[in-house]
């Protein structure tokens, strides 16, 4: 930006700094998706689109580049495991890919939900060559709860070693793990072996005297 910056510049900058109203992001996007939402949902100001897995890259595609969404950066990208949702009650599909999205263009944001439909193998589109910053976020998600992206081009574990069993964020997940690693100077290199370690409850418990925080 130059010095002989006009004032009809400045004001159409300071228009597009603006972010419009969480209502009007939530019609551009309703708009832009059609009936190939499952849902879109205005809570709290912020706007949430549930997509089948069917439909998620097409979807994500639509968002990236229809005029009132122009959402060009892809911000976060995690998995969700819901088998112990509200103490066990929730029905649905176990696990789920949350995808936050931003429009600089448009200063706007959206978040996007989509539900794995088969609990045992979850697998959604890699959505890497929409946005290459899922790269990393889909391998984490794949590392962690075990989500497999097609399509994805390299992925692998990120954060645990290459010999590690399981995926440590499902909820079924033991805290101890299932085996443990160390060191032996005998064979001189890293070995796993099982848990030695006991279960044991590491929750702290709150007793509260009788009648605490009431009036006195």
């Amino acid at each position: 930006m130059t010095a002989m910056t006009s004032a009809t510049d400045w004001a159409a900058l300071a228009q597009q700094a603006v972010r419009p109203a969480p209502q009007a992001v939530h019609d551009a996007v309703q708009a832009a998706l059609g009936e190939r939402a499952h849902s879109v949902q205005l809570q709290r100001g912020e706007v949430t689109v549930v997509v089948d897995a069917a439909q998620y890259h097409e979807v994500m595609r639509t968002l990236r580049d229809a005029p009132g969404c122009r959402f060009e950066q892809l911000i976060d990208l995690c998995g969700v495991d819901y088998s112990a949702y509200r103490e066990g009650a929730w029905e649905g599909s176990r696990f789920a890919v949350v995808v936050h999205l931003l429009s600089v263009t448009l200063n706007q944001r959206v978040r996007v939900r989509t539900f794995c439909p088969d609990d045992d193998f979850p697998v959604v589109d890699t959505v890497t060559d929409l946005w290459p910053s899922a790269n990393w976020y889909e391998r984490e998600a794949f590392d962690l709860y075990g989500i497999v992206f097609e399509g994805h081009a390299d992925l692998r574990r990120i954060l645990t070693d290459y010999g590690f069993i399981g995926h440590p964020f499902r909820k079924d997940f033991p805290l101890s793990g299932h085996v443990e690693m160390r060191y032996d100077p005998e064979r001189r290199r890293v070995i796993y072996e099982p848990v030695t370690i006991e279960p044991r409850e590491i929750t702290p418990r709150i007793i509260r005297e009788d009648g605490y925080g009431g009036l006195h």
